[in-house]
């Protein structure tokens, strides 16, 4: 073995997908992304689904002593409110919102702020690259500057302040589920190469 720094590292890696509890969250993850990716739309029975079985598993096999029922409901907790103010400026899609909510069923309160994060760092990255590719990036710094503006006068006029853009003058809908996949995914390797 030339390389058995490496090897040793990919064995870490794989105890990723090999253990239940985060296998099949990136599993979830995952559907949920080709989901999102091809209709932009996450289903309910997905989230659902997933958080349910997160609260299961996590009640029944928790990771320390000090884990009970609260930890995997305080994940939720944390992964709706999290994202629900993004929601309400209709920044992300409700599915997003349930998608983070469902991953802090398996990860837990702490760990849902920190995959919120991540998810919205690679989602920042992810924007970047797909306003690039799509040849939309003018179109999105208007509506940046258009956003900015009208939101100041509204602001000066004494009304709540506008973050809303027209369909038809949108630079495109990134599917944040692949954000939250990736977000995930970066955590879990990060949490796994520290344990």
């Amino acid at each position: 073995m030339p390389y058995p720094e490496f090897n040793a590292l990919l064995d870490h890696l794989a105890v990723l997908f090999f253990d239940l509890r985060t296998g099949s969250l990136l599993l979830l993850l995952a559907v949920a992304a080709v989901f999102d990716f091809r209709f932009h739309r996450i289903p309910n029975w997905l989230v659902v689904s997933g958080a349910l079985f997160g609260v299961i598993y996590n009640t029944a096999m928790p990771e320390s002593i000090s884990d009970n029922i609260l930890t995997p409901l305080a994940g939720i907790g944390v992964g709706l409110l999290l994202f629900l103010p993004l929601y309400a400026l209709r920044a992300m899609g409700a599915g997003d919102v349930k998608l983070l909510a469902m991953t802090g069923a398996f990860v837990g309160a702490g760990a849902t702020l920190r995959v919120a994060l991540l998810s919205v760092l690679v989602g920042g990255v992810l924007s970047i690259v797909y306003v690039l590719v799509k040849r939309t990036a003018p179109k999105m710094v208007r509506n940046l500057v258009s956003v900015f503006q009208l939101s100041i006068l509204n602001v000066l006029g004494g009304s709540a302040p506008s973050f809303r853009i027209a369909v038809d003058k949108s630079a495109g809908k990134l599917p944040f589920g692949v954000a939250i996949l990736l977000g995930t995914f970066t955590y879990l390797v990060l949490h796994q190469l520290n344990s």
